[in-house]
Protein backbone atom coordinates (compact mmCIF):
# COMPACT_ATOMS: atom_id res chain seq x y z
CA UNK A 1 0.00 0.00 0.00
CA UNK A 2 2.68 2.12 0.82
CA UNK A 3 4.41 1.71 -2.19
CA UNK A 4 1.51 2.41 -4.08
CA UNK A 5 1.28 6.12 -2.65
CA UNK A 6 5.17 6.56 -3.14
CA UNK A 7 4.29 5.82 -6.96
CA UNK A 8 1.41 7.95 -7.11
CA UNK A 9 2.84 10.79 -5.41
CA UNK A 10 6.63 10.69 -7.60
CA UNK A 11 4.05 11.06 -10.56
CA UNK A 12 4.90 14.14 -12.18
CA UNK A 13 2.38 17.04 -12.65
CA UNK A 14 0.89 17.24 -15.85
CA UNK A 15 1.81 20.56 -17.27
CA UNK A 16 0.17 20.77 -20.63
CA UNK A 17 -3.56 20.72 -19.03
CA UNK A 18 -3.20 24.63 -20.17
CA UNK A 19 -3.59 23.97 -23.71
CA UNK A 20 -6.83 22.36 -23.60
CA UNK A 21 -8.32 26.11 -22.16
CA UNK A 22 -6.41 27.87 -24.97
CA UNK A 23 -7.53 25.56 -27.70
CA UNK A 24 -11.15 26.88 -26.70
CA UNK A 25 -10.15 30.15 -25.92
CA UNK A 26 -8.57 30.23 -30.07
CA UNK A 27 -11.68 28.10 -31.25
CA UNK A 28 -13.81 31.17 -29.86
CA UNK A 29 -11.67 34.16 -31.25
CA UNK A 30 -12.03 32.11 -34.68
CA UNK A 31 -15.93 31.64 -34.56
CA UNK A 32 -16.13 35.27 -33.20
CA UNK A 33 -14.44 36.69 -35.92
CA UNK A 34 -15.77 34.75 -38.69
CA UNK A 35 -19.05 36.04 -37.57
CA UNK A 36 -18.26 39.55 -37.70
CA UNK A 37 -16.52 38.90 -40.97
CA UNK A 38 -20.05 37.72 -42.27
CA UNK A 39 -21.95 40.41 -40.83
CA UNK A 40 -19.99 42.69 -42.32
CA UNK A 41 -19.94 41.65 -46.26
CA UNK A 42 -24.02 41.94 -46.66
CA UNK A 43 -24.59 40.76 -50.18
CA UNK A 44 -27.47 43.35 -51.26
CA UNK A 45 -29.26 41.48 -53.51
CA UNK A 46 -29.26 38.57 -51.20
CA UNK A 47 -30.68 41.13 -48.37
CA UNK A 48 -33.02 42.76 -50.78
CA UNK A 49 -34.79 38.87 -51.51
CA UNK A 50 -34.44 38.06 -47.72
CA UNK A 51 -36.44 41.58 -46.68
CA UNK A 52 -39.31 40.37 -49.43
CA UNK A 53 -39.70 36.64 -48.50
CA UNK A 54 -40.11 38.03 -44.80
CA UNK A 55 -42.55 40.60 -46.04
CA UNK A 56 -44.49 37.87 -48.25
CA UNK A 57 -44.59 36.16 -44.87
CA UNK A 58 -45.69 38.42 -42.49
CA UNK A 59 -47.21 41.32 -44.07
CA UNK A 60 -49.98 41.74 -46.36
CA UNK A 61 -49.53 40.25 -49.65
CA UNK A 62 -49.36 42.18 -52.78
CA UNK A 63 -53.23 40.57 -53.33
CA UNK A 64 -54.33 41.91 -50.30
CA UNK A 65 -54.62 39.22 -48.48
CA UNK A 66 -52.44 38.12 -45.37
CA UNK A 67 -50.14 34.64 -45.01
CA UNK A 68 -50.44 34.90 -41.60
CA UNK A 69 -53.35 36.31 -39.61
CA UNK A 70 -52.57 35.44 -35.83
CA UNK A 71 -49.37 37.31 -36.53
CA UNK A 72 -50.82 40.55 -38.72
CA UNK A 73 -49.79 43.08 -36.33
CA UNK A 74 -45.98 41.85 -36.56
CA UNK A 75 -44.46 44.78 -39.26
CA UNK A 76 -41.08 44.47 -40.10
CA UNK A 77 -38.31 46.66 -39.71
CA UNK A 78 -36.88 48.95 -42.84
CA UNK A 79 -34.04 47.92 -43.81
CA UNK A 80 -31.05 50.77 -43.99
CA UNK A 81 -30.96 53.14 -46.53
CA UNK A 82 -27.90 52.31 -47.48
CA UNK A 83 -29.00 48.82 -48.37
CA UNK A 84 -31.96 50.25 -49.98
CA UNK A 85 -29.64 52.39 -52.20
CA UNK A 86 -27.61 49.74 -53.25
CA UNK A 87 -30.02 47.24 -54.05
CA UNK A 88 -32.01 50.18 -56.49
CA UNK A 89 -28.46 50.68 -57.87
CA UNK A 90 -28.20 47.31 -59.07
CA UNK A 91 -31.85 47.13 -60.26
CA UNK A 92 -31.98 50.16 -62.19
CA UNK A 93 -28.15 50.42 -63.48
CA UNK A 94 -28.94 49.28 -67.12
CA UNK A 95 -31.56 51.75 -67.15
CA UNK A 96 -30.02 55.09 -65.61
CA UNK A 97 -27.18 54.40 -67.63
CA UNK A 98 -28.94 55.24 -70.69
CA UNK A 99 -31.55 58.03 -69.36
CA UNK A 100 -28.65 60.27 -70.24
CA UNK A 101 -28.77 62.34 -66.38
CA UNK A 102 -32.84 61.92 -66.60
CA UNK A 103 -32.76 59.55 -63.51
CA UNK A 104 -31.24 59.99 -60.17
CA UNK A 105 -30.85 57.98 -56.94
CA UNK A 106 -29.69 59.53 -54.22
CA UNK A 107 -30.90 59.56 -49.99
CA UNK A 108 -31.90 62.19 -48.01
CA UNK A 109 -33.78 62.32 -45.15
CA UNK A 110 -36.89 60.81 -46.15
CA UNK A 111 -34.78 57.77 -47.49
CA UNK A 112 -33.47 56.62 -50.99
CA UNK A 113 -34.87 58.86 -53.53
CA UNK A 114 -35.51 57.61 -57.76
CA UNK A 115 -36.01 61.03 -59.11
CA UNK A 116 -36.83 60.96 -62.81
CA UNK A 117 -37.28 63.86 -65.20
CA UNK A 118 -40.90 64.56 -66.53
CA UNK A 119 -39.80 64.21 -70.41
CA UNK A 120 -38.85 60.52 -69.46
CA UNK A 121 -42.40 60.11 -68.94
CA UNK A 122 -45.25 62.24 -69.94
CA UNK A 123 -45.71 64.87 -72.98
CA UNK A 124 -45.83 68.33 -72.17
CA UNK A 125 -48.51 69.49 -70.04
CA UNK A 126 -49.65 65.53 -69.94
CA UNK A 127 -50.33 63.24 -67.04
CA UNK A 128 -51.07 60.15 -68.70
CA UNK A 129 -47.84 57.58 -69.17
CA UNK A 130 -46.20 57.85 -72.33
CA UNK A 131 -45.84 54.23 -74.41
CA UNK A 132 -41.80 54.60 -74.18
CA UNK A 133 -41.67 55.03 -70.10
CA UNK A 134 -43.18 51.76 -69.41
CA UNK A 135 -39.96 49.92 -68.88
CA UNK A 136 -38.35 52.43 -67.12
CA UNK A 137 -41.54 52.57 -64.79
CA UNK A 138 -41.23 48.38 -64.51
CA UNK A 139 -37.73 48.87 -63.26
CA UNK A 140 -38.77 51.30 -60.43
CA UNK A 141 -41.34 48.76 -59.55
CA UNK A 142 -39.33 45.80 -59.29
CA UNK A 143 -36.82 47.79 -57.22
CA UNK A 144 -39.85 48.73 -54.55
CA UNK A 145 -40.76 45.07 -54.64
CA UNK A 146 -37.42 44.23 -53.19
CA UNK A 147 -38.76 45.88 -49.79
CA UNK A 148 -41.87 46.51 -47.26
CA UNK A 149 -41.39 50.46 -46.95
CA UNK A 150 -43.95 52.50 -47.79
CA UNK A 151 -43.71 54.33 -50.78
CA UNK A 152 -44.24 57.79 -51.55
CA UNK A 153 -45.02 58.95 -55.04
CA UNK A 154 -44.27 63.00 -55.66
CA UNK A 155 -45.00 64.88 -58.51
CA UNK A 156 -43.04 68.11 -59.43
CA UNK A 157 -43.32 70.80 -62.20
CA UNK A 158 -41.55 74.03 -62.81
CA UNK A 159 -43.10 77.50 -62.27
CA UNK A 160 -44.43 78.34 -65.77
CA UNK A 161 -47.90 78.42 -65.49
CA UNK A 162 -50.33 76.21 -67.21
CA UNK A 163 -54.24 76.39 -67.26
CA UNK A 164 -56.53 74.06 -69.18
CA UNK A 165 -59.71 72.00 -68.87
CA UNK A 166 -57.94 69.28 -67.48
CA UNK A 167 -55.31 71.06 -65.52
CA UNK A 168 -56.40 74.59 -64.17
CA UNK A 169 -52.98 74.77 -62.39
CA UNK A 170 -49.85 73.16 -61.81
CA UNK A 171 -51.30 71.80 -58.42
CA UNK A 172 -54.12 69.27 -60.58
CA UNK A 173 -50.91 68.56 -62.46
CA UNK A 174 -48.61 67.43 -60.82
CA UNK A 175 -50.57 65.49 -58.78
CA UNK A 176 -52.54 64.00 -61.51
CA UNK A 177 -48.79 62.30 -62.68
CA UNK A 178 -47.78 60.85 -59.19
CA UNK A 179 -51.27 59.51 -59.00
CA UNK A 180 -51.02 58.10 -62.04
CA UNK A 181 -47.39 56.16 -61.36
CA UNK A 182 -48.65 54.94 -58.29
CA UNK A 183 -51.56 53.45 -60.21
CA UNK A 184 -49.27 51.79 -62.60
CA UNK A 185 -47.47 50.29 -59.82
CA UNK A 186 -50.82 49.12 -58.50
CA UNK A 187 -52.74 48.07 -61.56
CA UNK A 188 -49.32 46.17 -63.61
CA UNK A 189 -47.45 45.11 -60.45
CA UNK A 190 -49.96 44.17 -57.76
CA UNK A 191 -47.69 46.70 -55.38
CA UNK A 192 -50.10 46.87 -52.18
CA UNK A 193 -52.10 50.31 -52.42
CA UNK A 194 -51.47 50.52 -48.51
CA UNK A 195 -47.75 50.98 -48.97
CA UNK A 196 -48.11 53.84 -51.56
CA UNK A 197 -48.89 57.83 -51.02
CA UNK A 198 -49.58 59.89 -53.84
CA UNK A 199 -48.69 64.44 -53.76
CA UNK A 200 -48.66 66.82 -55.55
CA UNK A 201 -45.87 69.64 -54.81
CA UNK A 202 -46.91 71.71 -57.98
CA UNK A 203 -43.78 74.51 -58.38
CA UNK A 204 -42.70 74.81 -54.83
CA UNK A 205 -40.18 72.32 -53.53
CA UNK A 206 -37.25 73.19 -56.77
CA UNK A 207 -34.23 70.96 -56.85
CA UNK A 208 -32.78 74.40 -59.57
CA UNK A 209 -33.51 77.89 -59.72
CA UNK A 210 -36.49 78.44 -62.29
CA UNK A 211 -34.72 81.41 -64.12
CA UNK A 212 -33.02 79.33 -67.19
CA UNK A 213 -34.31 76.39 -69.15
CA UNK A 214 -32.00 73.66 -67.52
CA UNK A 215 -33.00 74.54 -64.22
CA UNK A 216 -37.16 73.96 -65.18
CA UNK A 217 -35.75 71.21 -66.63
CA UNK A 218 -34.66 69.70 -63.47
CA UNK A 219 -37.26 70.78 -61.44
CA UNK A 220 -40.25 68.64 -63.81
CA UNK A 221 -39.84 65.54 -62.21
CA UNK A 222 -41.41 62.74 -60.10
CA UNK A 223 -39.77 61.38 -57.23
CA UNK A 224 -40.13 57.95 -56.09
CA UNK A 225 -39.49 58.12 -52.76
CA UNK A 226 -39.30 54.71 -50.50
CA UNK A 227 -39.15 55.82 -46.99
CA UNK A 228 -36.75 54.92 -44.19
CA UNK A 229 -38.21 53.93 -40.80
CA UNK A 230 -37.95 57.74 -39.05
CA UNK A 231 -40.05 58.67 -42.20
CA UNK A 232 -42.29 56.04 -41.95
CA UNK A 233 -43.19 56.72 -38.90
CA UNK A 234 -44.82 60.40 -39.57
CA UNK A 235 -47.03 58.81 -42.53
CA UNK A 236 -50.74 58.31 -41.67
CA UNK A 237 -51.93 55.44 -40.55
Amino acid sequence: MNEKRKKNAEEPENVDRWMVSYADFVTLLFCFFTAMYAISNVDAGKLGKFVKSMREAFEASETGGRAFSVIEDVRILAPMDTEVESVVRNELESIASGSKGGIEIRRDGRGVVISVMDKFLFETGKAQLIEDARPLVDGIASAVRHFPNMVRIEGHTDNMPISSSEFPSNWELSSQRAINVAKYFIDRHNINPGRISTTGYAEFRPVAPNDSADGRTKNRRVDIVILNEREQEREPK
